[in-house]
């Protein structure tokens, strides 16, 4: 029981133990707030030379830094660099303050009930971690199904359509071979085809965390680096998994055939990896590539700007998050260290590995894109997903802000040769891919109104969707709730099927409250329905003080659209078959009132 409340001390220094506030720090700032009242294009001000001293400065003083946290994007620095961070720091230390007061109050308790109440000698007694419990910290709780229906196939299989929906893709019968073969008669139970057959049909799917076995770890926690297949049921048409490889050791094969514990411990295994990608992959892609896109901007753009202006808004607080997880979350025997199979070094491994090729791309994970790539939306050879919760609530989001983009920007550019006359914007956009190094970025010049348009709405979905969909609530909610998604296991992976008990791989009372501890840590419940969700991202004082009475319309018709979505997700419940979206859980993480606008953690 100590070293569990030690662990939560340790987390109070998340907030205030190594980057110390500054007194003048202000919560109500949402984004810098011009002289004039009025954001203007360079060619417009009525000061030319004011404006080009202010760039001459913003040049000088924002500079790109080396990455923090593995080698992904420059980190800014220079001193109005320092400046922005240290500003960022102290935002992030009040907002953290009485999250971190939260879980402190409240982790004694639940430590002290569920031992009382047995402690966790079966898998029924992880409920007593959750229910009733953190009603400050996590007011609104694990999401329905997560804790009593974690046994069933379809839950682990539609969480790749939810919780985390960017490591899967389809395989296509064309481009793609089989990574591992199954006996066709097992599949032939399982599914009435052969694996050949499903890949042909394009009724196979693939999540693959093969590359986490040469990943450093951590000695006495364990963890595979799972592959595993999943699949249209031609009978159901529902997404079902259908084999995991471990990649370690025996590299057992494990199927819905195998004994329950030892098919349950299979998909333990998947998740420990899956969980580990997701906050890592959050961090890499949100985070690196929101950040070094707006560095561009702070060094071209002056703060009248308009575009500049979008970007300052979005973007509040950025800059505390790698500052403060480098010294507090992933330095050597930090938070990460001290929960996670995997160690410091294989987060920045992975960060190394990925950001080049998969998180850093710029267009290449605009939101429709990168789901028609990977085979999960429009797909030309095979078969429709009947449900994909992600898809339906991201992009019903994501459509709501590219309209808003598109008021924005045809606010501002009349039309494309105003577009093309811009210098500043044309600097950002030349920056962005040379200086900055932002990989994937549209081509300099700008020279078509959509193409902004774009940018804008991907920033906005970084930003205000992508990031919560790995990160805030989520773990607490979904993706990081025991003992289906322990960040380690705590026996060695089994050499041979056979297994009696997934208990003795699970965390005992004393590592549960840790992981629970670090994951509630993520939320911002005080921001729940406040000037700071997601429906009020440029519907705020700061943003609008210099926006065109056309940009504030169109901020209050984003307000209420995205309020008429929040109302939506709300109101779900489950159907007579036990589905919602067809989930045996209710999942409402992209609730808009329940978002941060911004890059909050």
């Amino acid at each position: 029981m100590k070293s569990a409340i030690v662990h939560i001390l340790a987390f109070g220094g998340l907030a205030l133990g190594l980057i110390q506030p500054q007194t003048n720090a202000s919560q109500s700032t949402n984004a810098t707030t011009v002289g004039n009242g009025t954001y203007v294009l360079p060619m417009f001000d009525p000061n030319p030379a004011a404006r080009a001293a202010e760039l001459d400065e913003n040049r000088a003083g924002y500079l790109y830094g080396p990455s923090l946290i593995g080698n992904s994007s420059f980190f800014l620095t220079g001193s109005l660099g320092d400046q922005l961070v240290q500003s960022d720091v102290d935002l992030w230390n009040l907002d953290a303050a009485p999250v971190r007061a939260a879980v402190q109050a409240e982790a004694t308790p639940v430590l002290q009930s569920v031992g009382v109440a047995g402690g966790l000698n079966d898998l029924s007694g992880y409920e007593r971690l959750y229910e009733n419990q953190w009603k400050t910290a996590n007011p609104d709780g694990v999401d329905p199904g997560i804790l009593t229906n974690y046994s069933q196939d379809l839950l682990f299989s539609m969480e790749r359509l939810s919780s985390n929906p960017f490591p899967i893709k389809r395989l296509n019968p064309q481009n793609d071979t089989l990574p591992f073969e199954i006996e066709d008669k097992i599949v032939q139970n399982l599914t009435t085809m052969s694996l050949a057959s499903l890949h042909a049909a394009g009724r196979l799917f693939i999540v693959d965390h093969s590359y986490q076995a040469n990943y450093a770890g951590i000695e006495g926690r364990f963890t595979a680096a799972c592959t595993a297949y999943f699949f249209i049921d031609p009978v159901s048409g529902d997404l079902l998994p259908l084999a995991i490889k471990t990649n370690v050791g025996s590299d057992l094969i494990y199927t819905p055939l195998d004994a329950d514990q030892d098919w349950l411990l299979a998909k333990i295994m998947f998740n420990v990896n899956d969980l580990f990608h997701g906050q890592i992959l959050h961090l890499a892609n949100s985070h690196a590539v929101a950040e070094i896109v707006h560095e561009a901007a702070l060094r071209t753009m002056s703060a009248k700007h308009p575009v500049r202006a979008y970007l300052d808004n979005i973007m509040y607080q950025a800059y505390a998050i790698r500052p403060i997880g480098s010294q507090i979350l992933f330095n050597p025997g930090g938070l990460f260290d001290q929960n996670f199979a995997l160690s410091n070094v294989a987060v920045k491994q992975f960060v190394a590995d990925f950001y080049p090729t998969i998180a850093g791309p710029f267009r290449a994970n605009y939101l429709h894109r990168s789901l028609v790539d990977r085979g999960l939306i429009d797909c030309a050879y095979g078969p429709e997903l009947a449900h994909f919760p992600f898809a339906e609530d991201a992009g019903t989001i994501v459509e709501a802000l590219r309209v808003f983009a598109t008021a924005f920007v045809h606010a501002y550019y009349s039309n494309n040769r105003i577009l093309s006359q811009d210098g500043e914007l044309q600097s950002w956009v030349s920056e962005a891919p040379s200086a900055a190094k932002v990989i994937d970025f549209p081509a300099s010049p700008l020279t078509h109104r959509e193409t902004l348009i774009d940018i804008l709405t991907h920033l906005a979905y970084l930003t205000g969707v992508n990031h919560h969909t790995l990160n805030s609530a989520t773990p607490s909610e979904s993706s990081g709730v025991l003992p289906f998604h322990p960040m380690a296991l705590y026996q060695p992976i089994p050499t041979a099927k056979g297994v009696e008990s997934v208990l003795p791989y699970l965390p005992n009372l004393s590592a549960s409250i840790n992981q629970t501890t670090l994951l509630l840590g993520f939320i911002r419940p005080q921001l729940f329905n406040s000037a700071r969700d997601l429906e009020n991202m440029f519907d705020n004082s700061g943003f609008l003080a210099g926006a065109s009475a056309v940009v504030r319309q169109a901020a209050s018709s984003l307000q209420d659209r995205l309020m008429s979505i929040s109302q939506t997700i709300q109101g779900r419940s489950f159907d007579d078959n036990g589905l919602s979206q067809g989930m045996p859980f209710l999942w409402k993480n992209l609730d808009p009132s329940r978002l941060p606008f911004f890059l909050s953690v």
